[in-house]
């Protein structure tokens, strides 16, 4: 009888110590499983791609797949560009083998000066083409018109706002469109330019620091006082005093 009781014993201590076996290796099982998890998830987070996806590749951006439109990669055209792809300028671009026109929808003397002028000046700052060349040319071939300087005067409290703006951007090919414009300007209006050259030589005077423009600076000077006469003279010298007269 103590035997069979003994054996019972033994046996429920075996079933128990079996049953915490199985408990501890549940447990185990489930921690394992949770710091399997708890491994996975902090390498996905510090993975390669998902780096990628907080720090962008340079190739991301060249890619038009991954430009945000309404991000800051995306540019509003700019007023003359704007303008002249809705049509507001009367010329298109000619592309030529050896070198581009500007072709008009009707004569250049036929158009008026207010406001494709002064929309042209604006374009001056452009950077792309063909909007440079569009505005440039365009420029130009309107101051040459016959009746160019009865126009162009009674704009010049607005236009040379616009042609300052040119001269004093820190592009270089901008402010040499600016300088080329406002020479050809000088050409067409002639002493009338003189109530406003004060507005415009600061630019010129600064830009004389520079020597690859210390040239071009010059030759512009000398028209300004050319077709300015002797009071554009003195407005230049008072500006710029290290300027040399035509006349010496």
């Amino acid at each position: 009888m103590q035997k069979s009781e003994c054996h019972g014993g033994v046996q429920l201590r075996n079933r128990g110590a079996d049953n915490c076996d199985q408990r501890t290796s549940s447990s185990i099982q489930i921690k394992h499983r949770t710091t399997v998890q708890q491994g996975k998830s902090s390498s996905s987070t510090s993975s390669p791609e998902s780096t990628r996806k907080f720090h962008p590749r340079p190739s991301d951006k060249l890619n038009p797949k991954t430009i945000n439109p309404f991000g800051e990669q995306s540019r509003a055209p700019s007023a003359f560009e704007a303008i002249y792809s809705k049509g507001g300028i009367p010329c298109r671009l000619v592309h030529g083998s050896v070198k581009h026109r500007l072709q008009w929808e009707c004569p250049p003397e036929n158009l008026p000066f207010d406001p494709l002028l002064i929309t042209l000046a604006e374009g001056l700052r452009e950077t792309k083409h063909p909007y440079t060349f569009v505005s440039k040319e365009g420029f130009r071939e309107l101051l040459l018109v016959q009746g160019a300087p009865e126009k162009a005067v009674p704009l010049l409290p607005r236009l040379v706002p616009v042609l300052k703006a040119a001269l004093v951007h820190l592009d270089d090919d901008v402010f040499a469109r600016g300088l080329n414009a406002l020479m050809q300007l000088s050409v067409v209006v002639g002493p009338s330019l003189n109530d406003h050259l004060k507005h415009l030589l600061t630019s010129l005077s600064k830009r004389l620091r520079d020597k690859k423009f210390k040239e071009p600076i010059t030759s512009a000077l000398q028209k300004l006082e050319q077709h300015g006469g002797s009071g554009s003279l003195i407005i230049i010298k008072s500006k710029i005093p290290t300027y040399c007269s035509i006349c010496c």
